[in-house]
């Protein structure tokens, strides 16, 4: 378990040293994306359009801190463009990770911003949308969504990262750290309880 927790440790510092790459390139206009999907994941745009809030979806069961809540992602719409971008503008409280009111995070209809690449999803399960609550998406699930539009979607979505500066705004979602996380901690554990193993085992045999 100890050499598992390494092998973590090493994959999580391969990964930090791709998204520290990817974070520090320069800041590329939406339309300047390579077409590849991979190659566009976590690069920093700028982006300008116009929101369609009556068109706008919920991410459920996003957890921050503990707390239950919602991401919203609402369409931008740009000029001379036929496909819509999902932008992610937030995360906002709810006590069952489903649903809110959305008429209080209505932000100003234009942007001009700043977000981070994200993909969808290509491997299930895909839960089907609740019939109940159509504009609700447990996963993003790309081919699901695009049925929920009356326009093409990108095949890329953007996690706004500008500062929410109005009331209106929900909190921004966080970039995942990058730090080395828990897995170096738990590796001295395990490798300390397997030292007390031998050294007990040692000591009992040496007493009987």
């Amino acid at each position: 378990l100890g050499c598992w927790q390494i092998r973590r440790l090493w994959a999580r510092q391969k990964s930090n040293e791709f998204l520290a790459a990817r974070r520090l390139a320069p800041v590329v206009e939406l339309d300047s994306l390579p077409a590849d999907t991979a190659a566009a994941h976590f690069r920093r745009v700028h982006l300008r359009g116009i929101y369609d809030h009556g068109q706008e979806i919920i991410y459920t069961l996003r957890g921050r801190n503990g707390s239950p809540g919602v991401n919203i992602l609402t369409p931008l719409l740009r000029p001379g463009k036929q496909t819509a971008v999902l932008v992610n503008r937030g995360w906002v409280y709810s006590t069952d990770g489903t649903t809110i009111d959305l008429q209080p995070w209505k932000e100003a209809d234009t942007l001009n911003g700043h977000g981070v690449v994200e993909t969808f999803p290509t491997q299930g399960p895909f839960p089907p949308p609740n019939p109940e609550r159509p504009r609700s998406f447990r996963r993003l699930d790309r081919a699901a969504l695009s049925k929920a539009f009356p326009y093409p979607i990108a095949n890329y979505y953007i996690v706004l990262t500008d500062s929410a500066t109005s009331p209106s705004a929900p909190p921004r979602v966080e970039q995942e750290p990058l730090d080395d996380g828990p897995h170096r901690n738990h590796a001295i554990q395990w490798f300390s309880f397997a030292a007390i193993s031998i050294i007990g085992l040692g000591i009992f045999l040496r007493r009987t």
